[in-house]
């Protein structure tokens, strides 16, 4: 399998984040700023986050730094303080109030830093009826009417793992909110907060969406649509080995070549006529589980039809395509994704894995020039006191 091994440190090479740990969208949206060159230093609790994850395997805390500081401490605050004095961006996660109440909120933190660009990542937002309600990914995307837009017409809402609302609706908007605010920092000297809530990221999400429906080119149930797997030539279809084939042939030009080249040239004017569309349908999966998916995948390689092979999470990183782009790397041991977007100027890489608790304190205490982090600190490693009772607001820990 061909890696990416491009050397560099990314765009962000000399911003400074600090990462109040979490789980979820938050971790993720570090991880992506120090994908992309910024000295991201997570600062982690006594006794771990509640993961139920073993620290060496978490991807999401790659090419960062780690220190162990108990906010309950009598000093605690005044560390964490010490740190946002140094950075440009800072990230934390919990419910609303919580860092106010720790002696981290924005207040505190402006009064050491004005430049500081303080983002907080929740599920229901810093404001509004349930912005102190428990929550996770899969709440807040049955609200924004997301959710109810996956899966088929018959059977209950499709569950699109975590990735809809925490991660794009969530870690995405926290990066490009930071970004944008750390943009504006630069230029006027000021910072700001930034609210990124996934019920609004995730509404964002479905702007196209929202239009059509508004001007009648959606109907708002599920398999009834274009994009959704009402259409017959946009979905999935299984093939007699038990695999599944990805057809998405919506314009006339690939439409045409994906009957043809599937062996069904009389559905050819099927395409506009959705009277039709239970009877190409039916046709359409016929020929498809007829044969195995290696085979069809064969039958249209080269071909303009938009037709792809369903691959798993194993399957993927071994893709022809894939393995000469190097979408996927390989570092401490683990497969995974290779930093996203591609730079021309200022390549990222992989630079480290996942970071430890505890394990840089002295390396962040010279280099942030903070020398009390290393006072009464354990640098070995964490601690056996339990997470911060007060619990990240998008996981709904109480």
């Amino acid at each position: 399998m061909t890696t990416a091994t491009t050397p560099g440190h990314g765009p962000l090479t000399g911003v400074r984040v600090v990462e109040l740990a979490g789980i979820g969208p938050g971790p993720f949206a570090a991880m992506l700023l120090a994908d992309l060159g910024a000295d991201v230093v997570r600062v982690d609790r006594p006794g771990g986050t509640g993961l139920a994850i073993n620290t060496e395997y978490d991807i999401t805390n790659r090419n960062k730094r780690s220190v162990i500081i108990d906010l309950k401490s009598p000093d605690g605050a005044a560390r964490v303080l010490d740190l946002a004095a140094r950075a440009d961006i800072l990230i934390e996660g919990n419910r609303p109030g919580v860092a106010e109440r720790l002696g981290v909120g924005p207040e505190a933190c402006h009064a050491r830093n004005p430049a500081l660009v303080y983002g907080r990542m929740t599920g229901w937002g810093q404001e509004g009826p349930l912005a102190h309600r428990a929550g996770h990914d899969i709440a807040y995307i049955a609200l924004t009417g997301t959710l109810g837009m996956i899966g088929s017409p018959d059977e209950p809402p499709a569950v699109p793992a975590n990735l809809v609302g925490d991660y794009a609706g969530g870690s995405l908007y926290l990066v490009v909110g930071v970004l944008a605010a750390l943009h504006h920092a630069r230029a006027t000297g000021t910072g700001q907060v930034v609210d990124a809530a996934i019920v609004d990221g995730t509404s964002h999400l479905a702007a196209m969406i929202h239009g059509m429906l508004a001007a009648g080119g959606w109907q708002d149930r599920r398999g009834a649509n274009l994009l959704d797997g009402g259409c017959p030539y946009y979905g999935t279809y299984e093939t007699a080995d038990g695999q599944y084939m990805a057809v998405g042939a919506l314009e006339p030009q690939f439409y045409e070549e994906f009957v043809t080249v599937l062996g069904i040239p009389e559905h050819a004017d099927a395409r506009k006529d959705w009277t039709r569309w239970g009877e190409l349908r039916a046709a359409v999966a016929a020929r498809f589980k007829s044969r195995t998916r290696d085979d069809w995948t064969a039958v249209f390689e080269g071909s303009d039809a938009c037709v792809a092979p369903v691959l798993s999470l194993r399957e993927a990183p071994q893709h022809p395509h894939l393995a000469a782009r190097g979408t996927f790397t390989d570092h401490g041991g683990i497969t995974q994704p290779a930093p996203a977007p591609r730079f021309s100027a200022t390549p990222t890489s992989v630079r480290g894995g996942p970071a430890q608790p505890g394990a840089h304190t002295a390396d962040v205490a010279r280099d942030w020039d903070l020398p009390d982090l290393l006072k009464g600190l354990d640098t070995d490693g964490p601690a056996t006191k339990g997470p911060d009772s007060d619990g990240p607001a998008t996981k709904g820990l109480a």
